[in-house]
């Protein structure tokens, strides 16, 4: 890759260091579509052992790139996103997709197909842990930043990502417990 095409390519992704989430972060800012990222690719590479069978480094690679979207689009939590929303921060990461060298751009292209068939193991696992970053730092951040409807998401969300996976659904479970302690319900270990 030539150096002005890497330079031109980190700035479109720099964006994602601004762009903020719904999440805070433990001490009470906004987390950055970017720090999600890295936390997810953190848990894949801690969680690796646990998937013998899979691609792993693929799954890192999903997490890394899989918000880059929200670098034209910003993000928006999915309990809002609409189809409408989708549409356009697709339709803007094809665009953009299509502008980069040939190897990254048939690469990033063939991982984003994968990721939203989601019928790849990896592709799963991705998508489970996607969702579960986002239950962990619900629990990390105060509870005077949740807003009513997450006190039943964190309840429930993911559950169905997690299903194909003992180690998942375990994980998921833990998640609960910690959210249920965290909105003042007991939980016996």
């Amino acid at each position: 890759m030539k150096a002005r095409e890497l330079l031109e390519i980190l700035s479109v992704a720099e964006r994602l260091k601004d762009a903020t989430r719904h999440c805070y972060t433990k001490n009470g800012r906004h987390e950055s579509v970017a720090e999600h990222s890295w936390m997810m690719t953190l848990m894949v590479f801690l969680i690796k052992d646990e998937f013998p069978d899979a691609d792993m480094n693929k799954v890192i690679k999903m997490c890394i790139i899989h918000d880059l979207g929200e670098a034209f689009t910003g993000d928006i939590p999915t309990f809002d996103k609409t189809k409408e929303n989708e549409i356009t921060e697709k339709t803007m990461l094809t665009q953009w997709l299509n502008s980069l060298p040939d190897t990254q751009r048939n690469e990033m292209t063939s991982l984003f197909e994968e990721m939203e068939k989601r019928e790849t193991t990896e592709a799963k696992i991705f998508k489970a842990i996607d969702s579960l970053e986002a239950l962990i730092q619900h629990n990390i951040s105060d509870l005077s930043t949740w807003i009513p409807k997450e006190y039943e998401l964190n309840k429930t969300y993911a559950d169905d990502k997690v299903a194909f996976s003992e180690y998942l659904t375990l994980l998921r479970e833990e998640i609960r417990k910690d959210t249920m302690k965290k909105i003042g319900h007991q939980v016996d270990d």
